[in-house]
């Protein structure tokens, strides 16, 4: 039985919009992750999802709750150890793919495992990843020699370049057309499986949504199952 990689408790997360006013986005969310599940987190636009994901993955403080890593509170430290943490632990890949112009496809894939000093195999891991991605052919390729479809694969080796346990996914394919943002996601999913990593993917389609093991809704504020 897998075991619980990573648990939302009671969490809470509010805006001042004005004077003595707050907007609540997130209401009182509890959820529990299991080791190597691929979760998808459905809901309309401005539901919340993307803030939820952040909080998850350490990108922004919840206002309330707990995020519950490895049996410790991540918000327990401070930004330093939390973003070591992070960087240790987590993948993301977003909806752009904020890749480095002035880098070819394999540097900026192994940029991460570099400002962590991995391992000196680091560019051995990233022509691996290349050839996963179906893209050792454009090792040598700069972002804007390649389409939106390979920039998106690329981001996507480049979160899973320090083997994370989770990898956070933002709408990846949500720039892309019906049949590119297909065939990155059947990838995307090959690979995850392939490598037993946890994802959270934040989606508005509904075909994705089915394709993974446990998918919910957010809805003002709050998180049902589907």
């Amino acid at each position: 039985m897998n075991e619980k990689i990573i648990e939302l408790r009671n969490l809470h997360k509010s805006y001042e919009i004005g004077k003595n006013k707050q907007l609540e986005v997130l209401k009182n969310i509890t959820l529990e992750v299991k080791q190597g599940e691929v979760v998808g987190i459905v809901g309309v636009s401005g539901s919340g999802k993307s803030t939820l994901l952040h909080i998850m993955g350490s990108l922004d403080h919840p206002t309330a709750g707990q995020v519950i890593y490895k049996n410790e509170d991540l918000y327990q430290y401070n930004d330093e150890v939390l973003s070591n943490i992070r960087n240790s632990n987590f993948g993301f890949v977003f909806q752009f793919h904020y890749l480095i112009n002035e880098l070819t496809a394999l540097e900026n894939i192994v940029l991460p495992a570099m400002i962590l000093k991995n391992s000196p195999k680091n560019y051995e891991k990233g022509r691996t990843l290349l050839k996963e991605v179906g893209l050792y052919d454009r090792i040598d390729h700069y972002p804007n020699e390649l389409s939106g479809g390979e920039l998106q694969r690329i981001a996507i080796a480049r979160a899973l370049v320090n083997a994370p346990n989770i990898v956070f996914a933002d709408e990846p394919t949500g720039e892309l057309d019906n049949e590119n943002s297909e065939k990155v996601f059947e990838m995307f999913l090959d690979i995850v499986k392939k490598h037993g990593t946890t994802v959270i993917f934040v989606t508005h389609n509904k075909e994705f949504a089915e394709k993974m093991d446990i998918t919910y809704r957010l809805h003002y504020g709050k998180l049902e199952g589907i």
